[in-house]
């Protein structure tokens, strides 16, 4: 998986668990413990799906969620609230404040994992897919294999991800630093330069056979899957 997931609570140890379980997953993370804050880092991280803390030191999660609601770019955006508040009329009111999910704390990490997924199934079906295609190129997630032409094309694990990336939403142009965010999450070292190198090697390795080229480079803008 490559889906974004950013977490707004302000309990350390349920960021670091959440965290730490969904990056073993194959998901991208980032997070903050401050509702301002958050709704800042979150509109710069561009999330697949949030998970929004009711109870935060400033911002209410029901401010946050209403605030997101009315933003066009964010309004579709998943949402799961984390609380404390277990009866019905909380859920109640969560629910109506445009949350699609409501999960009781305390709570096991498989139950949110199946809620998480349940929601990307809905509205990023790609994203929780175990394999993605786009024209003659086929990418087993599970095995980490890839295909052109039902030619088995062998990949080293930066390039694997680099594929993974721009498969998701392929003809959309990502400059190299949405790459290097959704690629090297961790590594704030990777020079531009590298991206270029590992793009290179990728497009060495899928146009086998005189097939057509797939990437292409956008100038002074990144790059995207033609």
């Amino acid at each position: 998986m490559n889906g974004k997931i950013f977490i707004i609570e302000d309990e350390p140890s349920i960021i670091q668990l959440v965290q730490h379980n969904l990056e073993k997953e194959g998901f991208i993370v980032s997070s903050s413990e401050n509702g301002n804050e958050g709704l800042k880092q979150l509109k710069k991280f561009e999330p697949n799906l949030l998970l929004l803390d009711w109870m935060l030191p400033d911002l209410s999660g029901i401010e946050i969620c209403k605030n997101i609601r009315k933003d066009n770019k964010f309004k579709s955006l998943p949402i799961i609230m984390l609380t404390a508040k277990g009866e019905e009329e909380d859920k109640i009111k969560g629910l109506d404040s445009g949350v699609d999910d409501y999960l009781t704390k305390p709570f096991s990490f498989n139950e949110l994992l199946a809620r998480i997924k349940a929601i990307l199934r809905r509205s990023n079906p790609e994203i929780v897919s175990d394999n993605l295609e786009y024209q003659d190129l086929f990418l087993d997630r599970i095995e980490k294999r890839v295909f052109r032409n039902k030619k088995e094309i062998k990949l080293g694990p930066t390039e694997f991800r680099l594929l993974e990336f721009f498969l998701m939403n392929p003809k959309r142009v990502y400059s190299r630093d949405q790459i290097l965010e959704n690629v090297w999450p961790n590594n704030v070292n990777v020079e531009s330069r590298t991206i270029d190198v590992h793009i290179r090697r990728l497009r060495q390795s899928i146009n086998i056979d005189d097939t057509k080229e797939l990437i292409r480079t956008v100038r002074a803008s990144g790059y995207s899957l033609i």
